[in-house]
């Protein structure tokens, strides 16, 4: 397992070299890791199944009432309350599509600090129990919601950006070029969608890894960023097919839930519950295996760059979050750069 062996040699680890290390770290913790699941990232499940069934239930309801409208006589009192009934539906829909996700957001962040945290004690040795991760989690994430706000600032950024270059290309084109050559046009359009979903991806992978970087060093918000920018460099690749493995299982899985469970009307109801029971344990366990790679492939990446994290400062920096926070330098914290 990566806890258990030299850190120099956890540079070697490729795709799968992670995957096993993540497997064995959860099988080997599998009490913590369970309680985890069932006190944060079950209720973050629980939140991401609700978006999917309540957005389904709603838009139904606003799109049927907006057909029936259209075929009702205007001023008439079955058109007002059609009307009216439109208006509150969207204003729910609307108040939904802002309060869940938050909610997505605040159970991930949760999640990513217990999970981030026990993973580091395991790595030092140190004793670590449920109780004991969750009196971390809060000051964790406290440093974690700054990281995410300044990766929100800067996917907000890159959206304007891309937004800007597509419409000043368009422009360009329809100017010098009129509607002539609207294949060469749709072409492009598709380059600059592959090369805004590069980035998209880009910016992702810094997300994940500067999640960890904002639990075990001093480094949060932009600086993390930066930081893990610096460290992803070598293992670019290796990100790119586990986040890429990821999504694409996570979406299956998705389409099974919404074919199979909210739109399964072909089946009867225990068939339904006995699928979304079967899709929420495979969520469940993409979602804490998500997690833990999120770490591990830190430790991969400081290998990577020949930073070696000294156990015992790190095993200090830990316990700050127990009473007041005080950082460890970078110098403290990896006390031993080969080269």
């Amino acid at each position: 397992m990566v806890m258990e062996g030299k850190q120099e040699e956890m540079q070697f680890l490729g795709v799968l070299g992670i995957y096993q290390e993540a497997y064995k770290i959860i099988f080997s913790c599998r009490k913590i890791f369970r309680q985890i699941t069932l006190a944060l990232i079950l209720p973050l499940l629980f939140i991401l199944l609700a978006q999917i069934e309540v957005t389904n239930v709603l838009f139904g309801e606003i799109i049927n009432n907006e057909v029936e409208l259209q075929g009702t006589k205007a001023g008439t009192k079955r058109y007002n309350q059609l009307s009216d009934h439109i208006s509150s539906e969207f204003a729910y829909f609307c108040l939904f599509k802002v309060v869940f996700p938050i909610l997505s957001v605040v159970f991930s962040l949760l999640s990513t600090a217990a999970v981030v945290y026990t993973i580091a004690s395991i790595y030092t040795g140190r004793e670590v129990s449920f109780k004991k991760v969750m009196s971390a989690v809060p000051k964790v994430c406290k440093r974690l919601m700054v990281t995410f706000l300044s990766v929100f600032v800067a996917f907000l950024a890159y959206f304007a950006v891309a937004i800007l270059v597509s419409w000043i290309v368009f422009i360009a084109w329809f100017t010098f070029m009129g509607f002539s050559n609207l294949k060469v046009l749709y072409s492009l359009g598709i380059v600059l969608l592959v090369l805004y979903m590069m980035g998209f991806v880009y910016l992702t992978i810094i997300w994940l890894l500067a999640s960890a970087v904002s639990v075990l060093e001093e480094d949060c918000g932009f600086k993390a960023m930066t930081k893990s920018r610096a460290l992803i460099k070598g293992k670019m690749w290796t990100a790119i097919i586990m986040f890429f493995n990821m999504s694409i299982t996570s979406g299956v899985v998705t389409i099974a839930f919404q074919n199979l469970v909210v739109h399964g009307v072909s089946m009867n109801m225990a068939g339904r519950v006995f699928l979304g029971v079967i899709c929420s344990a495979l969520f469940l366990g993409l979602f804490l295996f998500g997690f833990v790679t999120q770490t591990v492939i830190y430790f991969v990446c400081k290998s990577n760059h020949h930073e070696n994290i000294e156990k015992s400062a790190l095993s200090d920096h830990l316990e700050a979050y127990h009473g007041e926070y005080a950082p460890l330098k970078s110098k403290d914290l990896q006390l031993e750069h080969d080269v």
